[in-house]
């Protein structure tokens, strides 16, 4: 027999932006994102239009197996979607990690930093996580600013499933909710 589990994507605010759960036309956004080479390098490169919702199912997945994983990140003022950013621990991945990608057009206007730290501190103080990485391709800088802007720093290489990755390690609950 199976376990039947039941989950609820809670919605997180910050002063622009909006984290909600997902709907199922997001994979029309999903699929801006995955068209675009320059945004998909660091990620497993350009998809076909039909891997957006492969990609939105495997984040609904996530949550339901979980019991947490990625938001869709919008804008508090429309609504419109910008990205996705969250909680996430796939298997065969050394730890917990707060992941993020945006699409192309927003990048540059603190999204990502601003999402990143509000699912930082649901990871902590929601999930009572007691530490959290980010895998961050060598060659993606601008990931490596976001951490660095929340903190993170540079711990080690590690292989993951199917790629290498530097981890960038976030600072302690204890650190980070009091900054």
């Amino acid at each position: 027999m199976s376990t039947v589990y039941s989950f609820t994507i809670p919605t997180l605010e910050t002063e622009r932006l909006v984290l909600r759960g997902w709907h199922d036309d997001d994979h029309i956004w999903l699929g801006e994102i995955f068209s675009d080479e320059e945004t998909t390098r660091f990620i497993g490169g350009v998809q076909p239009p039909h891997e957006a919702w492969r990609r939105l199912s495997r984040s609904i997945g996530h949550w339901h197996l979980r019991g947490f994983g990625l938001f869709v990140v919008t804008l508090r003022a429309s609504g419109e979607p910008v990205g996705y950013c969250g909680p996430m621990y796939p298997d065969g991945w050394p730890e917990p990690e707060i992941g993020w990608t945006f699409i192309k057009r927003h990048h540059g206007q603190g999204y990502a930093t601003e999402a990143a730290r509000r699912a930082l501190r649901f990871a902590y103080e929601e999930l009572g996580w007691e530490t959290a990485i980010s895998l961050i391709d060598d060659d993606n800088i601008a990931s490596e600013r976001v951490a660095g802007k929340l903190g993170a720093s540079y711990e080690s290489t590690a292989d993951v499933t199917d790629f290498t990755a530097r981890i960038f390690r976030h600072l302690p609950p204890s650190e980070f909710l009091n900054s």
